[in-house]
């Protein structure tokens, strides 16, 4: 691990709009916070109607320059903001763990390098994007056609505060692959790294207008999502705002994309391998101290082998480092916000009054120095039952339950027993079983042996609740493309009239 750099010296954001830094017209502003501390970062310009109608303008301009660029151009520009990103990856993870609260060694390791890996994919898939040519034979006049893969225009990214430059990535580099333009706009808790973006796109060459940057809260994201100039809207958020995102497009008959929550099972069979599947669940429940929508916080495990599970999975979460989230060391930073820290020890309060027996995380950090901060040590429930709280609901924080099962159907009944479906995990050294069961689990994104590895080339989206459409890998050109078919006729047109 480098060295510490510098901390940053913030001054307040804008907006970016047309290539540059906009100022909003009527000085609204509001405090981003470094959840660590709860100390401001940086006043932040909140953008509204006429910061919106700018960044709509300046992305149809941009639009019409970059959609007119061959696929190859396109990629070199992508790729060679991928390349900046590495090449900044320090400046930002730093930026990233004061704006989010995730361990720096996270960060640097995974965030930045995740959105670079996103840029660098799309950049190589711009060049191949294409129709096809069928010819229909002599019964046609050998006539034929073909198709045509073009953008929609301007599109529309609203992103969230748990991954706040990887989103950005994951919906930027799609959409610019395929020729469209961008408006994004960050959570109100993270609004810092979606501006460096925007930057290093800048520094890439990218043309003015096609990435853009509004801030503020849902008012500035529901004059996005109701706008009838911007043809598609990408959300990655809660269940309820993803049904007002979907409302609101309707009205413009927008194209829609929603990564949403999830409440996942990961299932542990009794001849798999207990060390690894120990790893998985401290993966699927504690990274990024539990705030991941993918998580498989219902862990399911097979009774021959529960008791031995618990012992080694406690162990391990006991010895996990809670500290200052700049400190390389540290493995579980703080959570996001105050208000949702309060949550996060509310599910733990009720799962202790409902009878589920909590075998760590049951006090807060003793270190004076994250007094002020957002911290939540791991918990880990035993004895839980399914219709429990802490069992049923999303709580985005670091929260695992262990539930036990016999028998292969009935766990398949229950990990479905959920209106989410966005992951699952199956672990066992039968691979038979494996992909039988996952087979039968009602989840779009799912994983045998092991939890949490997304690769850019695999498409991540759920089922049910949790979402429509598929980010990362080639299903996401569907989303940011639209098919036309051109009949072309050879011989001379035959009509009865």
């Amino acid at each position: 691990m480098p060295d510490a750099a510098p901390l940053p010296v913030l001054t307040t954001q804008k907006a970016w709009v047309g290539g540059r830094f906009l100022d909003n017209r009527d000085g609204r502003t509001f405090q981003t916070l470094n959840p660590a501390t709860n100390r401001p970062l940086c006043e932040v310009e909140v953008s509204g109607a006429a910061e919106v109608e700018a960044a709509v303008e300046a992305a149809e301009a941009g639009f019409a320059v970059w959609s007119a660029m061959g696929g190859t151009a396109r990629g070199r520009i992508l790729k060679r903001a991928a390349d900046l990103l590495r090449a900044r990856n320090r400046e930002l993870a730093v930026l990233e763990t004061l704006d989010s609260g995730k361990p720096i060694s996270e960060a640097e390791t995974v965030d930045v390098h995740s959105g670079a890996d996103c840029l660098e994919y799309y950049g190589g898939l711009a060049a191949t994007l294409g129709g096809e040519h069928v010819d229909l034979g002599a019964e046609w006049n050998h006539s034929f056609f073909y198709t045509r893969r073009e953008p929609l225009g301007v599109c529309a990214g609203i992103g969230a505060w748990n991954y706040p430059l990887q989103i950005a990535c994951w919906k930027a580099a799609p959409a610019l692959a395929c020729g469209n333009a961008m408006i994004f706009k960050p959570a109100e808790l993270t609004p810092l790294t979606a501006l460096k973006l925007a930057e290093v796109f800048k520094e890439a060459g990218l043309p003015d207008g096609v990435f853009n940057v509004v801030q503020g809260f849902a008012e500035t994201g529901q004059l996005l999502t109701q706008h009838d100039r911007i043809a598609k809207v990408s959300l990655t958020g809660e269940v309820g705002t993803g049904k007002k995102v979907m409302a609101a497009a309707a009205a413009s008959l927008k194209e829609v994309t929603l990564e949403l929550g999830g409440k996942s099972p990961l299932i542990v069979f009794a001849d798999a391998d207990l060390d690894n599947a120990v790893s998985a669940a401290l993966l699927a429940n504690f990274f990024t101290q539990g705030e991941i929508c993918s998580n498989g916080t219902r862990v399911f495990v097979e009774a021959p082998i529960k008791e031995a599970f618990l012992e080694r999975l406690v162990a391990r979460t006991k010895a996990m480092r809670i500290g200052d989230p700049l400190d390389p060391d540290t493995q579980v930073g703080a959570l996001i916000s105050a208000e949702h820290r309060d949550k996060v020890r509310d599910y733990i309060r009720a799962g202790v009054a409902a009878g589920a027996k909590l075998m760590t995380g049951e006090t807060l950090p003793d270190d004076p120095a994250l007094a002020e901060g957002n911290y939540v040590a791991p918990a880990v429930f035993d004895a839980c039952t399914d219709e429990m709280s802490i069992v049923q609901e999303e709580i985005f924080g670091p929260v695992l339950s262990l539930l036990s099962f016999s028998e292969e159907d009935d766990v398949v009944a229950r990990a479905n027993a959920t209106p989410f479906g966005l992951a699952a995990g199956v672990f066992t050294r039968d691979l038979q079983r494996a992909h039988r069961v996952i087979a039968r689990l009602q989840a779009g994104t799912c994983w045998i042996n092991t939890y949490n590895l997304t690769p850019i080339e695999m498409p991540f989206g759920g089922y049910r609740q949790s979402g429509l459409g598929r980010e990362n890998g080639q299903a996401a050109i569907e989303h940011y493309s639209q098919l036309k078919s051109v009949f072309v006729e050879m011989g001379d047109v035959e009509s009865p009239y």
